[in-house]
């Protein structure tokens, strides 16, 4: 677990998505749990992730998802430096 999420609050949560069995499950949770600018901001950069993984251009991205070049930016410090996260669940669902 990375670091800045190391703690008991961070932990259930990870519980409580790991609970979720159907993707029905899922969506009502994350709409309980989340904004809708909140939900936007996640779908976009799984998208922007999804993109960099597949080496298009930050204009082209920007283009296609509406993202600022700062969020495209730190999503790929994040593919480079980060936990892998993007990658896992991107390959499990056979997005990359």
């Amino acid at each position: 677990m990375g670091k800045r999420f190391d703690n008991e609050r961070a932990k259930a949560l990870a519980q409580c998505i790991l609970s979720l069995e159907t993707e029905q499950e899922c969506f009502d949770f994350l709409e309980d749990i989340c904004t809708v600018k909140e939900m936007e901001d996640l779908t976009q950069r799984l998208e922007v992730a999804q993109l960099l993984m597949k080496h298009k251009k930050y204009q082209d991205i920007a283009k296609e998802t509406g993202a600022s070049t700062a969020t495209i930016s730190r999503v790929n410090r994040t593919l480079m430096y980060g936990n892998d996260g993007y990658e896992t669940v991107l390959k499990r669902i056979k997005r990359i």
